[in-house]
């Protein structure tokens, strides 16, 4: 398996590499590996350490769930990667979680390589990096066009749950969007189904809480990532060529490194026209600002206005065609008890037979 494999990376020799793998192939892959490439990287998965296990200062990078130990005054940015993983069957790159966040994560610039063990077989990965990348900007569109954000609530263990919850319905209010958490546990297309009123959902896990493997277009409304609702509601961020794709939501709170705090209530980010590519209208701007201002909580006169139904749900409820059985209160004559036929559907007792 190794020959062919290697011979595809002469070209690559004497460049920063990183690669995946299990641990008892790592170690046998690192050990041929190494005198070709001395700045050679393993990578693991980001499972929790023991408590004192590592100093600060040699604490090893983590990033797509996974940790890199980096040497100082090195960036994951500078390394080629290798990946060995998968199988030759699984070529839809939804059911390989864990390669699509590294795809989507990974340095645009540099070689991105897989490795089939089923076969031996090396592919460039950078034709299907671009292709997830493209869906990613769809669902940043999409995102963008959405009144109603459910939060699905994927961990209540991992540390900072709480400030991700309260950062992501702060970010779909600055953006004139509704937002509402449900904890269903694992996400499913039958259980997401029932709640037609969302126009996306929003997945708030760990970098390895991954969804269930489902097909493309499984889901009746799309399932995103928190940095995606942040692109979507920012205007802040990065643009999405130079925006980092994080998998963890701490990254985007406060004291992070990749945190990118709101724009002030009188900015122009907040007016700046903004066109949907998906149906082609004009945004409006949104109709609320964070304001840290107290005179806006000062109570204010105002004439009389009739009362009107805002809720999202009552909305999408009164444009269906069908809204239920009418109980009709008060309408239907009260009337006595009468007997009722007898039997079953397929013959009646009053029925002849036949």
């Amino acid at each position: 398996m190794l020959g062919p494999w290697l011979h595809g990376w002469r070209r690559l020799q004497g460049r920063r590499c990183l690669f995946w793998a299990t641990r008892l192939m790592a170690e046998a892959l690192a050990t041929l590996l190494r005198p070709r490439y001395p700045d050679l990287l393993v990578s693991s998965p980001a499972l929790p350490l023991p408590v004192g296990s590592c100093s600060p200062e040699s604490e090893p990078l983590e990033r797509f769930g996974r940790r890199f130990p980096l040497a100082p005054g090195r960036c994951l940015e500078e390394y080629a990667a290798f990946y060995v993983g998968g199988s030759e069957a699984s070529t839809d790159l939804d059911l390989d979680p864990d390669l699509s966040r590294l795809l989507l994560g990974w340095a645009p610039g540099q070689p991105f390589f897989t490795c089939c063990p089923d076969t031996g077989r090396t592919q460039d990965e950078g034709v299907r990096a671009g292709r997830l990348r493209a869906r990613r900007h769809y669902l940043v569109e999409r995102a963008r066009d959405a009144r109603v954000v459910g939060l699905l609530a994927g961990t209540l263990g991992v540390a900072q749950h709480r400030e991700a919850l309260a950062h992501l319905r702060n970010l779909a209010q600055a953006a004139g969007k509704r937002s509402y958490v449900l904890a269903l546990g694992r996400p499913t297309p039958p259980k997401l189904a029932n709640f037609p009123e969302m126009d996306i959902f929003v997945l708030l896990a760990c970098p390895l809480g991954a969804l269930a493997p489902q097909p493309s277009g499984g889901f009746f409304r799309p399932v995103l990532a928190p940095c995606e609702l942040e692109a979507a509601c920012n205007p802040a961020w990065p643009p999405l060529g130079l925006a980092p794709h994080l998998t963890h939501y701490s990254d985007l709170l406060p004291g992070s490194p990749f945190h990118v705090p709101l724009p002030s209530p009188d900015s122009e980010l907040w007016d700046t026209p903004d066109v949907s590519l998906i149906t082609g209208e004009l945004r409006p701007p949104p109709a609320w600002k964070p304001s840290n201002d107290p005179g806006c909580l000062a109570l204010t006169s105002r004439p009389q206005l009739e009362l009107a139904e805002s809720s999202p749900a009552a909305s999408f409820l009164s444009s269906r065609s069908w809204q239920g059985l009418q109980p009709r209160l008060g309408q239907t004559l009260a009337t006595g008890a009468v007997s009722g036929r007898r039997g079953i559907a397929i013959a009646y007792d009053d029925e002849g037979g036949s």
